[in-house]
């Protein structure tokens, strides 16, 4: 799962298991895994048709779930993507992320993008309330929509606790897996192109040029658009650049523990889970300067401008040749993580929610 998934998944599990005096109801758009039914107050309803594609999510979100809504008389409907029922008179409350669609158009398919840039501004005011993941986010939410900041909260994200510091053993483990013994930076994420992996390649291969340092850079995660392959740049050093796909969660732990430093340097983010991820398990970050990022890592990070191959080279090799500094961040990013959980995330949550479910019931 990427970003919205594990939101999903680590606060609805807390919020269900916590709450056992109230029912749940989860709607999945096919068959589901039993590993998503957190606790015996949730039942599980598979509305047709299957939503994975913009027509479809119409369909879904009007029809199906507004007819679902009114046969099992919910109190509240709660979207953790946004998406929502422009149908129905029952109280919702959704969670926007970010608007990145309305910034960089250019990054998403056509369909998908058209349906974004038509339906979120109405989701926006159709919403009894909003929840979101950063300042920045919400700042971006009430100007582009017009949306007063009253009605929206911000809950930040978490991390798995899985993300820790590991024994130096363990990480001469991963590296003689993964890199040859070789130290690595680190990005993870999906290649989409906000994430700005191409500069990050532009800025390897040209540190990998002005220095003599054997520190190889891998590359986890997948296409989240499986229609746009992402172009690579001519590299000389090709062979220094692992991408290693779709990693499970305790060996992506291992990985981010085990790292020199992460490279982080997306355009555009609503939060960053990776830079909690890092700052858990006592991995320095070089960020990106943009959006969300340095509300998330604070003086946890060496910044860099992202459209700007020089400078993301630049902050690669200080922190490559740095250790001293690295020993600070790793330090600094340690005692920041603390501010980040995905219990102090449902918490909040769940305040907004109860807060509706209240007012329902007193009607």
């Amino acid at each position: 799962m990427e970003g919205f998934g594990w939101y999903s998944f680590e606060t609805l599990k807390r919020i269900t298991q916590a709450h056992p005096e109230h029912q749940f109801i989860f709607f999945f758009d096919r068959a589901y895994d039993p590993k998503f039914i957190f606790s015996k107050n949730i039942e599980a309803v598979v509305l047709r048709p299957p939503a994975r594609h913009p027509v479809l999510f119409k369909i879904w979100f009007n029809f199906s779930v507004t007819r679902a809504l009114k046969k099992y008389k919910a109190d509240l409907f709660f979207s953790p993507d946004g998406y929502l029922s422009l149908k129905t008179g029952v109280p919702q409350v959704g969670v926007i992320h970010d608007l990145n669609f309305e910034h960089y158009p250019n990054d998403l398919p056509k369909s998908a993008l058209n349906y974004l840039k038509s339906y979120f501004p109405l989701f926006a005011k159709k919403a009894n309330h909003l929840l979101t993941v950063s300042e920045f986010s919400k700042s971006d939410i009430c100007k582009l929509y017009q949306i007063d900041a009253s009605k929206i909260t911000v809950a930040y994200n978490g991390a798995s606790d899985l993300f820790r510091p590991i024994s130096k053993v363990d990480q001469h483990l991963i590296r003689d897996e993964f890199s040859d013994g070789k130290p690595f930076i680190i990005f993870v994420g999906a290649l989409h192109p906000r994430k700005n992996v191409y500069r990050l390649l532009e800025a390897f291969e040209q540190f990998k040029h002005q220095t003599k340092s054997e520190t190889k850079l891998l590359i986890v995660g997948e296409n989240l658009w499986r229609s746009k392959k992402m172009n690579l740049p001519e590299m000389t050093f090709k062979s220094d650049v692992i991408f290693t796909g779709h990693q499970p969660l305790n060996k992506l732990a291992q990985l981010v523990a085990s790292a020199k430093f992460m490279a982080f340097v997306s355009y555009f983010e609503g939060f960053g889970i990776p830079l909690v991820e890092a700052m858990q398990s006592g991995c320095p970050i070089l960020s990106g300067d943009k959006t969300s990022l340095p509300e998330v890592a604070g003086d946890a990070a060496l910044y860099c401008d992202p459209f700007d191959v020089v400078s993301i080279t630049k902050g690669i090799t200080t922190l490559d040749q740095d250790e001293n500094l690295r020993n600070q961040l790793i330090e600094k990013g340690l005692e920041r993580a603390k501010t980040y959980s995905w219990d102090f995330t449902a918490e909040k949550i769940w305040k907004v929610l109860e807060s509706f479910t209240t007012k329902s019931l007193e009607h």
